[in-house]
């Protein structure tokens, strides 16, 4: 227990210094970014940060799922229509201006609610044009991001996490390691009185740079906001001027945290010079005057060494596992999909936002927008319509008066239905084995298409053309009646299986579907489109077929079914830009994963290829 404690004590110590440094000036620091999971530690944190900030500096939350209308403001809708004239109402950030706003499940928030803050922490204001307003507002506030990331699938938007300064990890921390109270809010005030007369030396800022050059850090954001800390560090702990104990906590609570490599020695042990022998102690050292006026630019290197140091030991020692775990993430992220591709649809899927449009071409009228949208003219309309009506019979006018433009439909996206085509080379002596195989994959696939709404075919070339044996279906008893009589034996006619997948990839496609192709074979073609013989002129035919399935960007897997792995096999693979997968003893189960796999997006993105 006591060496856990030892271990874990200095993270609650920085977790501590955080929040006071953050209480000092969140506008300026751009926010802090809180790793851990719900818990008794991190409500301690943020209580702790609650009680250093004034009393007049609020402390607002922002949920997840927060609009832009109640995040940046807009048009009171109730109040303009009663008052017929537009009334501005106040956003969610221009309400918590001088203070804190606290981002719940910051690693999934909204594109848009990430791009409005980051934009309200560059330039310290709100502008706002939308509904007929146009208005700018000061905005000066300060984030903290609640980052609760349980594996490398989620992260945080590098374009939030940029931006605020302070890195803090409480995932390592229980309740038990929560320690005394350091920093008082009196403390607080008087860092702010003294922070505007605290400057950092321009040699102090090259250490900084220095330190973030040799970590990997190639934005020049966090070394500036390492200097912002280093002199609220100072004012913080009743300093006139920025020392190396303030750069070192700069480097530490900033720079540590975004590292992506750790220093390359600048010497090897065989390089390095020997050292000279010790002086004889009972003579004086001898005074040199070259060395004295040279002392200047050592002391800068070792201030330097002393904060890189420091800086490693606050790094985590999985630090390279992680950072190739989170760019192998990056990657699937970019090409992955739980069933499909996202697609914009008008009358289902989930909402995001409506457009002008008519109604009457069977799209869903946005009741909400399109009030909105003609709110701002009621007034000018109502004058018009009182002088359009001079002079004839009085009547009831409407509450509110819309145009056509007014018109809002709402629009929707939703993933595209995914199909799993298998092509199997059936020709040879190990077809059978091959054939089984694939009907092995196709069942158990077929169990998980229920809940993904995937749907499966079977394309088989044997013989000297490819036939289509299961149409894309969701039904496991077709299936199996269709799998059960699959021939094999004759020649290899590749080219002819790549032209099927290509035909029923592009009527997939031309439904809204997402076609993925899963070929096995050795890659040996021996039969031409025409049908004649010749190995050359039919495996050139298939690379031609498989560079259109590259262009249609389809997705695709070949599984060379080799005993050992072919290179004809391999260049197809290159041929359509799919991922390569050498596997002479596959089962079922473990097609079953690979295809899975690819259809999730795992495999390369042929969008990337074309």
């Amino acid at each position: 227990m006591t060496d856990v404690s030892a271990e874990v004590a200095p993270c609650w110590a920085d977790a501590e210094l955080g929040a006071a440094l953050c209480a000092v000036a969140p506008a300026v620091l751009g926010g802090v970014v809180l790793r851990g999971m719900p818990g008794p530690v991190r409500d301690i944190w943020l209580e702790r940060l609650r009680e250093l900030l004034p009393a007049e500096q609020p402390m607002r939350r922002v949920p997840l799922h927060i609009t832009v209308g109640r995040l940046l403001g807009g048009l009171d809708l109730t109040a303009t229509l009663s008052a017929g004239h537009p009334v501005a109402e106040r956003g969610l950030l221009v309400e918590s201006t001088g203070g804190v706003l606290v981002l719940a499940m910051a690693e999934r928030a909204a594109r848009a609610t990430v791009a409005h803050l980051a934009a309200a922490i560059d330039f310290a204001e709100i502008v706002l044009e939308r509904d007929g307003l146009s208005r700018r507002t000061a905005a000066e506030i300060g984030v903290v991001a609640l980052d609760e990331s349980l594996g490398d699938e989620e992260h945080l938007s590098p374009v939030l996490a940029d931006r605020l300064a302070l890195c803090i990890d409480l995932r390592s921390l229980g309740i038990h390691d929560v320690g005394g109270v350091d920093f008082d809010p009196a403390a607080v005030l008087s860092a702010r009185a003294r922070l505007p007369g605290i400057a950092i030396g321009e040699d102090q800022l090259r250490r900084l740079c220095g330190v973030a050059q040799s970590l990997g850090i190639a934005s020049l954001r966090p070394s500036m906001l390492a200097a912002r800390v280093a002199r609220i560090s100072a004012a913080l702990h009743d300093r006139v001027e920025v020392e190396e104990a303030d750069l070192v906590i700069a480097a530490r609570l900033v720079l540590a945290p975004r590292a992506t490599m750790l220093p390359i020695p600048e010497e090897t042990d065989d390089q390095m010079p020997q050292d000279p022998p010790p002086p004889d102690q009972s003579e004086p050292p001898p005074e040199d005057t070259d060395a004295q006026d040279s002392a200047e630019p050592l002391d800068g290197q070792e201030l330097e060494d002393r904060i890189l140091e420091a800086t490693l030991a606050a790094i985590p020692a999985n630090l390279l596992a992680r950072i190739k775990a989170a760019g192998k993430t990056m990657r699937r992220a970019q090409t992955a999909g739980k069933s499909g591709t996202l697609q914009r649809s008008h009358l289902r899927g989930r909402p995001m936002g409506s457009m002008r449009g008519d109604p009457r071409t069977g799209a869903r009228l946005s009741l909400i927008d399109t009030l909105r949208a003609a709110a701002p003219w009621q007034g000018l309309r109502r004058s018009r319509r009182h002088d359009a009506m001079r002079g004839r019979a009085a009547g009831s006018a409407p509450r509110v008066l819309v145009n056509r433009d007014d018109f809002r439909v709402a629009r929707f996206k939703q993933r595209s239905e995914t199909t799993t085509i298998f092509v199997v080379d059936a020709s040879g002596s190990a077809a059978l084995h091959r054939l089984a195989e694939a009907k092995g994959a196709v069942e158990l696939l077929l169990a998980d298409c229920y809940v993904r709404r995937d749907q499966v075919a079977l394309i088989a070339f044997r013989g000297h053309t490819a036939e289509l044996l299961l149409p894309p279906t969701r039904s496991l008893v077709r299936a199996k009646r269709s799998l059960a009589a699959l021939p094999g034996g004759g020649g290899t006619p590749l080219a002819s299986g790549v032209d099927a997948a290509m035909m029923l990839s592009d009527v997939a496609l031309r439904r809204g579907g997402t076609p993925t192709v899963i070929m096995l074979t050795d890659g040996r073609a021996n039969i031409a489109l025409d049908g004649t013989q010749g190995r050359e002129q039919a495996f050139n035919e298939a690379l031609e077929a498989a560079a259109a399935l590259r262009v249609a960007g389809v997705r695709c897997m070949v599984i060379d079914t080799s005993p050992r792995p072919h290179v004809n096999a391999e260049r197809l693979a290159e041929a359509m830009y799919a991922t390569y997968l050498p596997l002479p003893h596959a089962d079922a189960q473990t097609l079953s994963r690979a295809v899975q796999e690819v259809g999730r997006g795992a495999g390369r993105s042929a969008d990337a290829g074309s």
